[in-house]
C-alpha cells in the first residue's frame, strides 16, 4: 500500500491533525494484539474520514466493516447532532474488544454496533443513508454496492475502501479479489446514477456522490 516514498508519507502525516488517545491507543493494540493490522484505516486516512464526515454531517452513516472500529469513531466525529453511525462486521471474535473501544469515545450513545453478515443485515434496514462507508469482503463489493445505493439520496455519499489493492488492480492476470475490485470500479464509472472520484490515498478510496 506504499504508493509514495515513506519520507513522503511520514511528512504528510506530520502535517495532518493528530489522532485523539483513544485512536492511537487502537491502532498500538491493534498492531500488537490483532491479526492483519494493515486492515487498521490509520492516522491518515482517518482523519481523511473524519474530515469528509464533518463535511457532510451525516444524520445516518453506515459502515460495512468494522475490524476493531479506528474507521467507525472517525466516521462518528462529523455525525449530526442526533446523528447515528450503523456499523457491521462478521467477525464476532473482536467483539468485546470493539464494544470497549466504543464504550470509551463520546459517540458511544451514536454508534449501534451489528455482528452478522452484512449481505443479510442491509436488506432489512430503511435507511436513508447519508454516507456509506464500505470496507469489507472484496469479492462482495459489488454486492453491497447494489443493497445500498436505492437507500442513499441524491446528493448522499458513498466511500469505498481499497480499490487499488496494493497497486494489484491494474494486474493483467488478476486474482479473485482483484477481479472484483476491477470490475467494481468499471461498474462504478460506468454507473450514470453518481458521480466519482478515485483518491490514490494509502490503498485507493473511491468517492462516490449520488447524484
Amino acid at each position: 500500500m506504499d504508493f509514495i516514498p515513506s519520507e513522503l508519507s511520514q511528512y504528510a502525516e506530520g502535517h495532518t491533525s493528530t489522532e485523539s488517545e483513544l485512536l492511537k491507543r487502537i491502532n498500538r493494540e491493534t498492531h500488537a494484539q490483532v491479526m492483519m493490522p494493515r486492515m487498521l484505516s490509520g492516522h491518515l486516512q482517518g482523519r481523511l474520514l473524519a474530515m469528509i464526515s464533518k463535511m457532510i454531517k451525516p444524520s445516518v452513516a453506515i459502515e460495512i466493516g468494522t475490524y476493531t472500529g479506528y474507521s467507525a469513531l472517525c466516521l462518528a466525529e462529523g455525525l449530526a447532532k442526533n446523528g447515528n453511525l450503523i456499523t457491521i462486521d462478521i467477525n464476532e471474535e473482536l467483539e468485546s474488544r470493539v464494544r470497549g473501544y466504543f464504550e470509551a469515545s463520546p459517540w458511544s450513545k451514536q454508534i449501534d454496533y451489528r455482528i452478522g453478515d452484512a449481505a443479510a443485515l442491509l436488506p432489512m434496514m430503511p435507511g436513508p443513508f447519508d454516507l456509506v462507508w464500505l470496507d469489507a469482503d472484496k469479492e462482495n463489493y459489488g454486492l453491497y454496492y447494489d443493497l445500498v445505493i436505492d437507500k442513499v439520496p441524491s446528493g448522499g455519499w458513498i466511500l469505498a475502501d481499497n480499490v487499488l489493492w496494493s497497486g494489484k488492480i491494474i494486474d493483467t492476470k488478476p486474482d479473485k479479489d482483484t477481479r472484483a475490485l476491477q470490475q467494481f470500479n468499471d461498474r462504478i464509472r460506468q454507473d450514470p446514477r453518481v458521480e466519482t472520484v478515485l483518491l490514490p490515498v494509502r490503498d485507493g478510496i473511491m468517492i462516490i456522490r449520488k447524484m
